[in-house]
């Protein structure tokens, strides 16, 4: 199955998780100051690919599709989102998103809260998928600027397709980024070492 199974389930997942004890404080009117914008990874900054090279998308503005599968904007306030797609010519692609808050207290609070729906990602998709089998595994802490976490997700459908990602999520004071790298197969094809250096590089480059 596609890493785009399911985008709505999971997002009603998403907003069950919130009710159940994530709480995020919207920021007052006009309370978040102008600042510069972020810097987004290059192509070149990717884990590289053993036959492809990367292609960067523009910057756009909005919060991605390819993270609704384990991450929502839903019962989140609308803070300024922008991302950037990556793709290679064959399955492979990726996807960064930055998210600008008002405060440093609540970049805090929306990266934990990102980090708990990638972590528990896996069981939401086995709950409201019977046909997939999903394991997620944690990959540990990197020390760059307020800190960021590296997850990984693998699926694999009834009929035999299977899926790895992995997920990031850091932050810059005020602001947080949040990484996608995914294709077919599992864990064995993934590539920790080049995504965590890539996730240390995305949020070193934020400011």
């Amino acid at each position: 199955m596609s890493m785009r199974i399911r985008t709505s389930a999971c997002t009603a997942l998403a907003v069950a998780a919130l009710a159940a004890g994530t709480v995020l404080t919207a920021p007052a009117a006009g309370a978040a100051p102008k600042a510069a914008a972020p810097k987004f990874l290059s192509a070149s900054q990717l884990p590289p690919h053993p036959t492809s090279s990367w292609t960067a998308g523009p910057v756009t503005d909005g919060f991605p599709e390819e993270l609704g599968f384990c991450v929502s904007t839903e019962g989140v306030p609308s803070y300024d989102y922008r991302h950037r797609e990556f793709r290679t010519d064959l399955e492979t692609n990726a996807v960064q998103l930055t998210v600008v808050t008002g405060t440093a207290a609540q970049a805090k609070a929306l990266a934990k809260h990102y980090d708990d729906l990638i972590r528990t990602c896996a069981d939401r998709i086995e709950e409201s998928s019977p046909d997939v089998e999903a394991e997620g595994r944690d990959y540990g802490k990197l020390p760059v600027e307020e800190g960021a976490r590296v997850r990984g997700l693998h699926t694999e459908t009834s009929w035999g397709a299977t899926d790895i990602a992995l997920l990031s999520v850091g932050r810059d004071g005020r602001t947080v980024t949040v990484v996608k790298w995914g294709q077919m197969g599992d864990f064995t094809s993934a590539p920790v070492a080049a995504f965590k250096k890539t996730t240390s590089t995305a949020v070193d480059k934020l400011y």
